[in-house]
């Protein structure tokens, strides 16, 4: 029984023992090496990245890691509970933490932060290893380890003369130098154990009085009797204050009849007792993970794939990562593979012969289906099970199924199927589930047939059971498994002669099929691979409608992917669909044209939207619900509200109708006007409406992109910049395919610009790796052109940035694209402005007569580019026009720069009021937004026209003492300091301290630059 049990191993046993230890004395200097920290030889065979199993020993001990992660990913948590238990013990409170996880989570990895900031705080860290030699092993050998550390560190007389006692846990003090330093007495101590326990804490308690002690015992569940005696006697002794005692375990050891369990379940009693359950990490841990071992942020495919094979154990990403390729390493690393199989091999032959048949059945399993395939007798099925469960292969639970507990280890065992034996063990499953479906989860029996059917070459039923189960799929909405269902049947098709007969259509419906489905889950690449392989099977003569709407997709995608504008293909589309008689299938095709021509000429798109609505008019269709681009059709920049109204119906029709995709589609556009309007908040509301609705049908990769940027973009306007950011994270998971995927990622670039964030840069290259790509819509060109002048910018890289600002203004679309174009007039006017680039400065002037003001957001950067090119007295009239109509626009951000150069104008005219208030209201915004350029930039001006404390005066007048202002006079005139000291009767030598002390008062690098912010700041006007 388990309390027998722990009355006799539990914490009090340590100080109930009286009797010796005989096995003590056999702690030589064979035992393990002591370390100082988590970096010491005990661990050195381990992991150093995100995994910390243990090396040399059990499940993870044969593994010589080849690349490792050197951050600590998703325990943040974890590190604040044990700092917090640090601060209990440094405060005099006994404290113990209990870190237990299964192998390859994490625990020494955890340790070693923890040691680190630990030892940064003073804290002195002794750190221990119990070895796998079970009941019969050397006794106590961690804590002989951690007190070898301290002979090797403050020698024999920290024993206090107690030598022969502690030589039953270091043997070496009996012998050699520390003998004969020691008293007189018996070389080995008979002492009762309780009378050794005593010293240890003793000892540990002056350790602990000069700084507090962290002692660290890994792998306890391969502690011996004795060492878990002394550590129970330790956590409940009163003299252990100021040290932090920290176990580690495994949980996934600890079987039934281990002896830890009940020592654990009697350590939770104890009030200063504290466990921590290292769980897993999620998919954003294996992501970083693998970024860091990688040197590169993964693809999310990749990212998925690893995620889902490791289940988020550190070691198991790791050593994928190590093979290679993660996504391409398909056969699991032999060194991985023996340590998985290592506690496979221990299993009795029943219980091995039973794992291998559930690993046919995958990584979840019913009890139900494993006997009817297994065929054995329910006793020799249940010993099986039983065996596997005991060796935590397997875990059940309550509903009465099972699951291996690591997908990995089904996968090593799977791959041990000899060829025969895989196909007869998967034909097995298929048939008993097709003869009893409910032996799988409800609505998988398709999917699970399908598989099983494949895996055992019978070729006719894989075939058929494909195309049922990809049909089953699209009802779930789950395009991407319909997508790759639909492959295996192209795959199949050669290998079955009647495949069309026993699926009731042709190859080329297949494609098309499959072309839907890849284009849906947003599988662009291989979508514009089956629009090749379609159109050179259709035949356009015989079927105008089938060709032009490969035409169509083909055209589109091709955009996406940035290859090309892909108009020759949809010209070619409207040509044929001429010979499309007219009908609802006409209109739909018509309509996709015309959207997706807007982008590309105008003029055609919008006559072949007129063309669409004549023919929608003749047949009674409803372009309203046409699950495409539909806002186009009815949005022109004529219209004040630019087809807001039209898009309302549109959304509240698709509603009405439950039209998933046109619902999707009209809120995708609906955010997307709301923002141009200049109602950031309906837009972000609209967009994330939006984003719930295609997670909800499966088509978050394609239309739900568009609508996590959008959402993105409106909270970005609404100077929510943390909900922006998470909102990009969510578009960068999900990986949306081609130039899908370059709004969110350049606007959380900019985001990050704007913050000084330290993956600024990596981000901004990645976004205009774009502007290589053979095209791009101009509408996500010309945003790049903005970001690179402004990153050059935050560089102060003055050569790049004129260089991006003519790339910019050479843009042909910028003077007919308001919406875009005038913030990248902005951009190049503050560069023209910044270098003082007339020529450029009148290249934006022109520019700016022609391009329309029509929304809030147009006007005030129409404002703000007028402001950045007056010099003078004009400039303070031009700057409070920019910052009123950024007010009336509402972002925060642009307001915030437009007040710092309001705060400059101003303090150039004097007005020193005016400054104070600007720039105390542009720090308050930088402070909200954490742009942390801004708020440097409001610090700097408010330092150098002397705001600080000051309530009147001139600017500049709190910052520079009268001399350095007299000095200043003198530089700004162009005088050296020879003769700025020959002026003042001064020293030369003076002279030039002032001008330093000037420069760095200032915040520049020389004199010239002094000399210019002077007359900028109006800093040279002599008192009164």
């Amino acid at each position: 029984m388990a309390t027998a049990a722990a009355a006799t191993t539990g914490p009090t046993a340590a100080a109930a023992t009286t009797g010796p230890t005989a096995a003590a004395a056999t702690t030589g200097p064979t035992a393990p090496a002591a370390t100082t920290g988590p970096t010491a030889a005990a661990v050195a065979d381990r992991p150093v990245g995100g995994a910390g199993a243990g090396g040399g020993r059990g499940m993870l001990g044969a593994v010589t890691v080849r690349a490792a992660s050197t951050v600590l990913v998703g325990r943040q948590g974890e590190v604040g509970s044990l700092r917090t238990a640090l601060a209990r013990a440094r405060a005099g409170e006994p404290t113990t933490v209990l870190v237990g996880g299964e192998a390859g989570v994490g625990k020494t990895r955890l340790l070693e932060e923890f040691g680190a900031l630990a030892g940064a705080a003073g804290a002195r860290l002794l750190v221990g290893q119990c070895l796998e030699l079970g009941e019969a092993g050397l006794p106590f050998a961690p804590f002989a380890a951690a007190l070898r550390e301290v002979l090797r560190r403050d020698g024999p007389g920290v024993f206090d003369g107690y030598e022969p006692e502690f030589a039953r846990l270091l043997p070496e003090l009996g012998r050699g130098p520390a003998a004969v330093a020691a008293p007189a007495g018996p070389a080995l101590s008979d002492a009762p154990r309780g009378y050794l326990f005593d010293l240890v804490g003793e000892l540990f308690h002056r350790l602990a009085a000069d700084q507090p002690l962290v002692l660290v015992i890994e792998d306890l569940h391969w502690a011996d009797r004795s060492t878990r005696d002394l550590i129970g006697f330790l956590v409940r002794a009163a003299r252990t204050a100021r040290v932090l005692l920290v176990c580690t375990y495994r949980t996934d050891e600890l079987h039934r009849g281990h002896p830890l369990r009940p020592f654990l379940a009697e350590l939770d009693r104890v009030r200063s007792v504290e466990r921590i359950e290292l769980g897993r990490l999620d998919r954003d841990g294996t992501a970083a993970i693998l970024a860091d071992i990688l040197g590169a942020e993964p693809a999310a495919r990749a990212v998925d794939d690893v995620h889902e094979r490791t289940q988020g154990n550190p070691f198991f990403i790791e050593e994928l990562a190590a093979a290679g390729d993660p996504v391409g390493c398909a056969t699991l690393p032999e060194t991985l593979r023996d340590l998985l199989l290592a506690r496979v091999d221990r299993l009795p032959d029943a219980a091995q012969r039973v794992l291998r048949i559930a690993a046919a059945g995958g990584t979840r399993f019913a009890h139900q289906l494993l006997a009817e395939v297994a065929g054995l007798p329910e006793p020799e099925l249940e010993d099986a099970l039983r065996a596997a469960v005991a060796a935590q292969l397997v875990v059940a639970d309550p509903d009465g199924d099972y699951e291996f507990r690591h997908a990995l280890v089904r996968e090593a065992v799977h791959d041990e199927l000899l060829p025969g034996e895989h196909a007869r063990l998967h034909a097995r499953y298929a048939a008993a589930i097709e003869a009893q479906p409910h032996l799988v989860a409800a609505g998988r029996a398709p999917a699970e047939l399908a598989h099983h059917w494949y895996a055992a070459h019978d070729h006719p039923r894989a075939l058929v059971t494909a195309r049922a189960a990809a049909c089953a799929a699209a009802e779930r909405y789950a395009y991407a498994e319909q997508s790759r269902l639909l492959e295996r049947v192209l795959e199949l098709w050669e290998l079955v002669p009647d495949a069309a007969d026993r699926l009731g259509m042709d190859h080329l419906a297949v494609l098309e099929e499959t072309l839907d489905a890849a284009t849906t889950a947003g599988d662009y690449s291989r979508a514009l691979t089956l629009t090749r392989a379609a159109l050179a099977e259709v035949d356009a003569d015989a079927a105008p409608l089938r060709a032009a709407r490969l035409l169509d997709r083909r055209g589109r995608l091709l955009a996406l992917l940035g290859k090309s504008d892909g108009s020759a293909e949809l010209r070619e589309a409207y040509r044929l669909a001429g010979g499309v008689p007219d009908g609802p299938e006409r209109v739909r095709l018509l309509a996709d044209i015309a959207a997706h021509l807007v982008k590309i000429d105008p003029q055609l798109a919008a006559a072949v939207a007129a063309e669409a609505r004549t023919v929608a008019e003749a047949v009674g269709e409803d372009l309203a619900l046409l699950p495409t681009r539909i806002a186009m059709l009815c949005r022109t920049d004529q219209a004040p509200d630019l087809g807001l109204a039209e898009l309302r119906r549109a959304e509240a029709l698709a509603r009405a109708a439950g039209n998933a995709p046109a619902l999707v589609s009209a809120l995708v556009h609906l955010s997307d006007v709301l923002f141009e309007l200049g109602r950031y908040a309906e837009s972000a509301d609209a967009a994330a409406v939006g984003v719930s609705e295609a997670r909800r049908v499966g088509i978050s990769r394609s239309g739900g992109a568009y609508l996590l940027s959008n959402q993105a973009e409106a909270l970005l306007a609404l100077g929510r910049w943390d909900e922006a950011d998470a909102a990009c994270a969510d578009a960068a998971r999900i990986d949306p395919p081609g130039v899908s995927g370059l709004h969110w990622l350049q606007l959380r670039a900019g985001l990050r610009l704007a913050r000084a964030h330290p993956a600024a840069d990596e981000l901004v290259g990645r976004a205009l790796g774009f502007l290589a790509r053979p095209y791009l819509w101009p509408n996500h060109r010309l945003p790049l052109h903005e970001l690179r002048i402004e990153a050059a910018l935050a560089a102060d890289d003055k050569v790049e940035a004129v260089r991006a600002a003519r790339a910019a203004l050479a843009d042909d679309r910028l003077p007919h694209l308001p919406r875009e174009g005038w913030p990248v007039l902005s951009a190049v006017a503050r560069t023209a402005a910044r270098v003082e680039d007339r020529e450029l400065a009148a290249a934006v002037t022109a520019l700016a007569a022609e391009l329309p003001v029509r929304q809030p957001a147009e006007q005030a950067h129409a404002a703000q580019v007028a402001a950045l090119l007056t010099a003078g007295g004009r400039a303070l009239p031009a700057w409070r026009t920019a910052v009123a109509a950024w007010r009336a626009d509402g972002q925060p951000y642009p307001l915030g720069r437009a007040l710092l150069a309001l705060a400059e104008a101003a303090a150039s005219a004097g007005e020193r009021d005016e400054v104070a208030e600007a720039v105390a209201e542009a720090a308050g915004i930088a402070q909200r937004l954490g742009a942390t350029p801004l708020a440097e930039q409001a610090a700097t001006l408010a330092r150098r026209v002397g705001l600080r404390g000051a309530s009147r005066g001139r600017p500049g007048a709190d910052l520079l003492t009268s001399r350095e202002q007299e000095v200043l006079r003198l530089v700004a005139e162009g005088h050296s300091n020879s003769r700025i000291a020959e002026q003042l009767f001064i020293s030369p030598k003076t002279a030039s301290v002032h001008v330093s002390r000037i420069i760095a008062k200032l915040d520049v690098t020389n004199r010239v630059e002094a000399a210019a912010l002077a007359h900028r700041l109006n800093l040279l006007t002599p008192p009164p």
